[in-house]
């Protein structure tokens, strides 16, 4: 029992094999536990390109950017959110809201001239 009070209070020495087998220990958890333990997983491009046909380009906009933005106001927020996030300006064109099953909106289709 005085070995795991040890070990909980990290009780030893540096340079001792106990420490050593204690950070083992720690770096293996840190390095080996897979992120699905957590939940950690990256969070996606708010603004995905898509493939475009004829010449324009097509964003896929997630409903979060620009949910609380007025219709009218939706261009010139995706302008200006495309030039922060890719660096070059393109004219908005459209912004199509796409709608779900029960008419909730699941995100927005941005079309730009190239």
């Amino acid at each position: 029992m005085s070995g795991l009070k040890r070990f909980v209070l990290w009780d030893y020495a540096r340079a001792t094999w106990q420490y050593d087998v204690m950070v083992a220990l720690i770096l293996a958890f840190i390095f080996l536990t897979p992120r699905e333990i957590f939940r950690d997983q990256p969070k996606p491009s708010s603004i995905v390109r898509l493939p475009a046909e004829h010449g324009s380009n097509v964003f896929w906009v997630e409903p979060e950017l620009l949910n609380s933005v007025d219709e009218t106001q939706r261009g010139p927020k995706v302008e200006q959110e495309l030039k922060s996030r890719f660096g070059k300006r393109e004219p908005v064109i459209h912004v199509e809201p796409i709608l779900g099953t029960e008419r909730e909106v699941r995100g927005y289709m941005a079309y730009t001239r190239p």
